[in-house]
């Protein structure tokens, strides 16, 4: 065995942050990711930088911003000379894997994707858009040779089976395996989040997140369903766990748990995410295996384009200059110099949106002329949101049309500004809404409209 590292990746889609016990979820869907985080490393604070499928995986490939791999809707693949995880690490001696679902190939949504465009992973076992090659219980991927793979059984358990089959046949050499999970997706044709048989049962009518129990959406017709999902995925987590455990493999493994956004069934626009919201952006996250273990839970807001130069830094391997995200690691020292104090996000396809978030505010605004599946970005943008997460972590009360919280917007409206430019966008002119208002009961002093 090696004494290099293997790393695996254990991506989710469209998974909430509050699925997690460790985030106060009550219905222990999670058991296997929060002991996991318990033992290793728990990032409390982690977001996604762009809330759908496609431009989320392309920053986490690369460690760029959507607008920065050319990704910024789905539908638009990756470029052949696109350098990825799988390149640093194969370049570094590694074995690479990928299972499951890609959608970073923008030729074929039902096809194979040709070895071309798979970006550095030598062992292919994957589908393009896996929720139109697949159903709840019928997985089609395919292999390294464009052979159509049938995996049998609850879908999740059939790619499980697989991941687990290809650790079992790389014990010698040490090995990246990125492995993508569609649940808890819903499944396109049917608009359904489908659990395993007798899972949705378990859940209907159980705890509902206070957001989705005030805004309604489909939260009642889906939400016992996504519950389902959850849970096997966290099974599956499990039985990773214990197959590496039994392999003398688990303390020389990097295991990072992610997902690529969360899910507000409907609550925010007419979809299921594409919003500035917690419940679009919020994400569970941990680390384990070497240089994670007895972490704790790290504090610092993370984003998904942190969690490349993280990965490459606990293998020991140099993290490129043309990152724009950075290793955590230093984080786990007490070393947290420099780190940025807010999160940047950049949304598509609903509308043409950007947004920051501190520990305590989160501030959106959007390009109304624009159209989010035509246009990258604009020079031009309204406020739309401002929340105070400390009084409302909810988000139910926008405060962004009341003259009480201006000082707020006005500082936040400086940090997004910065953040666009550092990535490469052009500076914009950001306006107020139409209707500033009388508001509040207090206004805001310059100090907390720095949180």
């Amino acid at each position: 065995m090696s004494a290099r590292p293997n790393v695996i990746v254990f991506f989710t889609d469209q998974q909430r942050w509050d699925t997690s016990g460790l985030h106060g979820n009550p219905l222990d869907l999670t058991p296997n990711f929060d002991r996991m985080a318990q033992r290793g490393t728990h990032v409390a604070n982690s977001f996604t930088c762009q809330p759908v499928c496609g431009p989320a995986r392309s920053c986490l490939q690369t460690g760029q911003y959507a607008t920065q791999t050319g990704c910024w809707r789905n539908g638009i693949g990756l470029s052949e000379d696109t350098v990825t995880l799988a390149h640093h690490f194969r370049n570094a001696g590694y074995d690479t894997g990928y299972i499951g679902k890609w959608h970073l190939y923008d030729r074929d949504e039902i096809g194979p994707v040709p070895e071309s465009h798979r970006m550095g992973y030598d062992y292919w076992l994957a589908s393009n858009v896996l929720e139109f090659t697949s159903d709840a219980y019928h997985t089609v991927m395919f292999d390294n040779d464009d052979n159509e793979v049938f995996l049998p059984g609850y879908r999740v358990d059939g790619q499980t089976d697989a991941i687990i089959r290809y650790v079992a046949d790389h014990r010698e050499d040490p090995f990246f395996l990125f492995t993508s999970y569609i649940e808890p997706h819903h499944q396109n044709h049917i608009d359904d989040y489908p659990p395993p048989d007798g899972y949705r049962e378990r859940y209907a009518g159980k705890w509902t997140p206070p957001d989705l129990a005030a805004l309604g959406g489909s939260t009642q017709q889906h939400l016992a369903g996504y519950y389902g999902m959850v849970k096997r995925l966290d099974e599956a987590l499990g039985r990773l766990l214990d197959a590496l455990k039994s392999m003398d493999m688990l303390d020389n493994t990097i295991i990072l748990f992610t997902s690529d956004h969360g899910c507000h069934f409907k609550t925010r626009n007419s979809e299921y995410k594409r919003s500035c919201h917690e419940s679009s952006i919020r994400v569970p996250t941990a680390f384990h295996g070497p240089g994670f273990m007895g972490g704790g839970h790290v504090h610092e807001l993370v984003s998904l384009v942190d969690l490349p130069p993280t990965l490459l830094d606990a293998a020991g391997l140099p993290v490129p200059d043309d990152m724009s995200g950075r290793s955590i690691v230093p984080l786990l020292r007490g070393d947290a110099d420099g780190w940025p104090e807010e999160a940047f996000v950049q949304i598509s396809e609903a509308q043409v949106g950007r947004a920051v978030r501190t520990h305590r505010w989160k501030y959106c605004v959007d390009a109304p002329e624009k159209g989010g599946g035509r246009d990258a970005g604009s020079d031009r943008y309204v406020e739309q949101y401002l929340y105070d997460l400390e009084y409302d972590p909810y988000e139910l009360t926008n405060l962004i049309e009341r003259q009480s919280h201006r000082s707020v917007a006005d500082v936040m409206r400086e940090r997004l500004v910065r953040r666009m430019t550092e990535v490469g966008e052009e500076a914009p002119v950001i306006v107020p809404p139409p209707n500033i208002r009388p508001g509040g009961q207090r206004i805001v002093s310059e100090a907390e409209a720095r949180q």
